[in-house]
């Protein structure tokens, strides 16, 4: 089952506490690829300026990622640059943004890509993320859509516009009770699958996930990494974990969401331990399977038996 990300492609510069790098590649759709492409198909649509070289396109074809919507404007490649707190890995500083050919990017589907089964709207603009589901034929069996924090406050309305129309929501902790100013993460998801999405996974960074799926309530904890060099990119790599996995195994149910859950929380803590795909885009399919395997070690209890009582 082939899947769709629509989204950013970009060249960050990034400064942590491990260092920094210089025009990297970066973009929600390029880190959202890299983690997918272990599980399925990835077809990517976004926009690159002249400046994009056949290097940076080679990078992405050896994970067998389908270009062919990668388009070429005139101009430069978006660029972004933001520097992290030493102490707080969760906090950053943007230093500067250049839109550049990304500024007038109006996704338009060839007829390759309007068919695919699943589809990520990466973080862009909601009414572009409408627009390509619009192009959608027939409407894909799942549809999922990330954001920030800059389309929450200053395009409330059309975000939520698109939101009504997806399956799948990703959001953090922070985002998703300023978009529905409630004050837990349980009132917060119960008022976004108000809006539609039967699906919300809330990310609470270092302290894990949380799945809320019609009825089922399903908490992964974040995976221990002993050392963070760049979280750049963590959430587009959650998020391709979760619709990769889910592309490979067709299966929807309960359990198989759980799983992807976990996939996820895998994927972003492969991502934070290098700059750029350093990290997350050169795995051993061994390393992605002990990691889950870690994270269900962790987390598993022998429960009560049938006849066992907790208070003798």
């Amino acid at each position: 089952m082939s899947l769709l990300v629509v989204g950013s492609v970009a060249f960050d510069s990034v400064k942590t506490a491990a260092g920094s790098r210089t025009d990297s590649l970066g973009g929600s759709a390029l880190y959202f690829s890299a983690s997918a492409s272990y599980f399925t198909k990835v077809s990517l649509v976004a926009v690159v300026g002249e400046d994009f070289s056949e290097a940076n396109r080679e990078t992405l074809s050896a994970r067998s990622i389908d270009i062919s919507g990668l388009e070429t404007a005139k101009g430069k490649t978006f660029r972004w640059e933001g520097v992290y707190d030493a102490q707080n890995l969760n906090s950053r500083e943007t230093i500067d943004t250049q839109l550049n050919v990304f500024a007038d990017f109006s996704p338009s589907l060839g007829e390759d890509n309007t068919s695919h089964p699943l589809l990520f709207l990466a973080n862009i603009d909601p009414v572009l993320q409408l627009q390509v589901l619009k192009q959608m034929n027939p409407k894909p069996k799942i549809v999922a859509l990330d954001t920030m924090d800059y389309w929450i406050n200053d395009h409330r309305n059309n975000l939520k516009n698109t939101i009504e129309n997806v399956d799948v929501l990703f959001m953090d902790e922070k985002e998703i009770k300023s978009f529905t100013s409630k004050s837990t993460i349980f009132t917060v998801a119960q008022a976004v699958r108000d809006m539609g999405p039967r699906i919300v996974l809330v990310k609470r960074g270092e302290y894990g996930v949380v799945m809320f799926n019609e009825g089922d309530i399903f908490s992964v904890p974040a995976f221990p990494v002993e050392n963070v060099i760049d979280p750049t990119g963590a959430g587009d790599s959650f998020a391709g974990g979760f619709m990769g996995y889910l592309s490979r195994t067709k299966d929807f149910s309960h359990e198989s969401l759980r799983r992807a859950t976990v996939i996820a929380s895998v994927m972003g803590s492969f991502a934070v331990e290098g700059f750029s795909t350093e990290r997350v885009g050169n795995l051993a399919e061994l390393e992605i399977e002990d990691r889950f395997r870690g994270i269900a070690g962790m987390t598993y209890f022998e429960p009560l038996g049938n006849n066992e009582e907790l208070f003798i």
